[in-house]
């Protein structure tokens, strides 16, 4: 039996299958069980009144009625079918989720906190993934649709890419999370602040030179820790070298290939921003492979602060970002969808995490 919040993933199906064959629950009439109108009858009150009093979103009521109906209903033994209100309402009670990958620790996290969002709801959660590939988000959506989750919560939003806008034209209830696209309803963080926070750090530590892996230029979250990165130079008067910054996956691989370019530069950063806990894993091995010492020769910051990063050798420093605070923001704003009253984008502030990977300078490198 599932749970109200269990989560489940894209190759499991709802059994709705038979969804013309539920009649309203207080017509059903089902061998041995008790209905609604069996508790009708017996406190002596209309089926719509002991309906009212039985629904657990409506405020309790304490009056003799409802003290009465909730005696017989117990006595009877009565079970609310939530399958058969839910259908009734048009709705399941069930949001779908479309991520890149759950092998990205990040994605998971916040599908994670999207489960948990939804439990304290007593909603569903479920999984699509679609290796971050636009053809792959349409045909994400249109099966959580037809399993028919009540909206869609979506972490691909790219640069140029009308999805987002296709769902609006069709009435599809959806809010993105960790990406915007600067149109739709969207709960990220502050990718802006993170990488200003990031940046500044390795320059109070003393760094002048810091490269940084950019990440992939379609990705807001990219583009904003890239922005707060040349505005903490800017900020603080250091100059910005082109040749310092390299575009990036979010992916381990494409990380260790950005440090070894960097280190390859005949004057090589003496510290490194990565925009992504993966790809700063991917350069961790890089350097160590290229003997380079962190942070004794160069220092290395990441973003996300995923739970492996405290836990490596050389324990990283990262930017923590509140997942649990955007989930919840993002399931909120599916609840207004789409006429909310409120910002259309919720923001939640990030912090720094310092770890022994980010130190003062040491010129030895490039020297």
């Amino acid at each position: 039996m599932h749970s109200p919040c269990q989560s489940l993933t894209e190759g499991t199906v709802l059994r709705r299958e038979g969804r013309d064959v539920f009649q309203e629950e207080e017509t059903q009439e089902r061998p041995g069980r008790i209905t609604i109108l069996d508790v009708a009858a017996a406190a002596g009150v209309s089926k719509s009144t002991v309906s009212r009093i039985l629904d657990e979103r409506l405020p309790r009521s304490e009056s003799e009625t409802a003290r009465r109906v909730r005696e017989v209903a117990a006595r009877l033994g009565y079970v609310r079918d939530v399958s058969a209100a839910s259908l009734r309402r048009g709705q399941t009670n069930t949001i779908g989720v479309i991520v890149p990958r759950l092998t990205d620790t990040v994605m998971a996290m916040l599908y994670e906190a999207l489960a948990r969002a939804c439990a304290r709801s007593g909603r569903f959660a479920i999984v699509a993934t679609t290796d971050d590939e636009p053809r792959a988000d349409r045909a994400a959506a249109k099966s959580l649709l037809q399993r028919g989750v009540d909206g869609l919560v979506l972490s691909t939003a790219r640069e140029g890419d009308d999805f987002a806008q296709e769902l609006a034209d069709r009435g599809v209830p959806y809010v993105l999370a960790l990406r915007s696209d600067g149109r739709s309803l969207a709960s990220v963080g502050d990718d802006r602040l993170g990488g200003y926070l990031a940046t500044r750090h390795l320059i109070d530590l003393g760094h002048r030179r810091i490269g940084i892996i950019a990440g992939p230029s379609y990705a807001s979250s990219s583009r904003g820790r890239l922005a707060g990165y040349l505005q903490a130079l800017e900020e603080q008067g250091v100059p910005h070298d082109p040749a310092l910054l390299v575009e990036s996956t979010f992916g381990i691989d494409s990380g260790a290939e950005a440090a070894e370019h960097l280190m390859r530069l005949p004057d090589p950063p003496t510290a490194i921003f990565a925009v992504n806990d993966n790809t700063a894993i991917g350069a961790l091995s890089a350097l160590a492979r290229l003997g380079v010492s962190v942070p004794g020769d160069v220092s290395l910051v990441g973003y996300n602060d995923i739970p492996i990063v405290s836990r490596l050798p050389i324990p990283l420093t990262s930017v923590r970002v509140p997942f649990d605070q955007i989930a919840t923001s993002a399931l909120d704003l599916m609840t207004q969808w789409p006429d909310t009253k409120g910002e259309r984008v919720r923001v939640a502030a990030p912090t720094l995490i310092p770890r022994r990977s980010s130190g003062p300078p040491n010129r030895r490198i490039g020297a």
